[in-house]
Formats: structure tokens, C-alpha cells, sequence
């Protein structure tokens, strides 16, 4: 048995992390969407909102579980027995910094593998600060996120009366 996790802040979930998920899930017994409680920037969603936004867009994949872990990834993938970290990837910048991320994860866990899945086109340009900039400045991102999660962004943004 193989599982595998997908770690990120998932500030919000957006159509892209879950073209990954999809393509994801069906590679392994069990892929195990982490969603990191605390990472290095400036977040809009609590870790305990970004789980229910993520678990929420996923409910229809079976094999999929998703949970909030803190301190280093590698450290989490052991505890949930996974042998794999997937990652995705978007442009350039996203493959230096985890081909860095992933030379630093192999000197300190040999034993964990990490498979990176290209994005698919539609997605490439989707970032999650990005999205959050354009759903505060009034533009349409209807086509970028599943509708809960839209919806979640215009409520913190307070757009949903204007």
C-alpha cells in the first residue's frame, strides 16, 4: 500500500491544486491533502477554515483524506505512513524552489519519494495570492475556484453586499 501526501496552505483551495488532487488520487491507495497550519506568509483562511474548504471540494474522491499538520513535512509523511510527497508544479520559480525543497527532504528522509505533476495549462497562471487579489478588486474568479470557496472569498472580503 502506497500513500502519498500533498502538502500546501491551500489559501484557498483553486482549481489548480485540485487538477492535481484528481490526478493525484487514482496514483495511490490513499492521498492525504495536509494543509499546513502555519506557513511563512500572510494568510486570509484559518487552517481549521482551509480544511473544510478543501475537504468540501474533495468529498467526491474516495480514497482522498484531508488534514492540517504542522512542523516539517517529512516529519508529518512518516506519521501518516506515506512514502511519497506530491507536489505541483506551475512555472520555473514553483520547480527551483522545490527541486531546493526536495534536495533538503531527501538529506533529512532518504526513504520518502517526491512526485511532481505538472499543472495543466488551463491552470498554470492560477496562484492563490493572485486570486485573492482579484476576487478583492471585484474581478471574476468563478472559473478559478470551486463556488463554496468563491463564495468564501467574497464573504471575507466583504463583497457580498456591494
Amino acid at each position: 500500500m502506497t500513500n502519498a501526501i500533498y502538502p500546501g496552505s491551500f489559501d484557498p483551495v483553486t482549481n489548480g491544486h485540485l487538477d492535481i488532487v484528481g490526478r493525484a488520487a487514482p496514483l495511490f491507495d490513499e492521498l492525504i491533502i495536509s494543509v499546513y497550519d502555519v506557513p511563512q506568509k500572510q494568510l486570509m483562511f484559518s487552517v481549521e477554515e482551509r480544511v473544510e474548504l478543501m475537504k468540501k471540494a474533495v468529498a467526491n474522491l474516495a480514497n482522498i483524506r484531508v488534514v492540517s499538520y504542522s512542523g516539517l513535512t517529512i516529519a508529518f509523511a512518516r506519521e501518516m505512513n506515506a512514502r511519497v510527497i506530491v507536489r505541483g508544479l506551475r512555472m520555473i520559480s514553483d520547480f527551483e524552489r522545490e527541486f531546493e525543497m526536495a534536495l533538503m527532504n531527501k538529506k533529512l528522509a532518504p526513504d520518502i519519494e517526491l512526485v511532481c505533476l505538472m499543472t495543466s495549462l488551463e491552470y498554470q497562471f492560477i496562484s492563490s495570492s493572485l486570486l485573492k487579489e482579484a476576487c478583492q478588486l471585484g474581478g471574476d474568479i468563478s472559473n478559478l475556484v470551486p463556488k463554496h470557496v468563491a463564495d468564501a472569498l467574497v464573504e471575507k472580503f466583504g463583497l457580498a453586499n456591494k
